[in-house]
């Protein structure tokens, strides 16, 4: 038996499980076309794993030292320009 892991697409139910969040979370997220999901024939919602897992990276939080690596490279680009 294939496990959620190992697949590409997810079920609503494994789709909770994968992004451990509640159902009324996923429904809201749906209805509010947050994230990408299909429904083929208007029945169950299945979600595509890299969907979930775009959805997931968004909105990256830097640490306070990759911020000041960045910041230094930029500074050095402008110097070498």
């Amino acid at each position: 038996m294939e496990t959620t892991s190992q697949k590409e697409i997810l079920s609503f139910k494994e789709a909770l499980g994968y992004l451990d969040v509640s159902p009324s979370l996923l429904y809201k997220l749906t209805s509010q076309r947050t994230i990408t999901y299909f429904k083929p024939n208007g029945g169950k919602i299945y979600f595509k794993k890299t969907d979930l897992d775009s959805w997931m990276l968004q909105n990256e939080n830097k640490s306070k030292e990759l911020l000041e690596e960045e910041l230094l490279n930029k500074l050095k680009v402008r110097k070498d320009v």
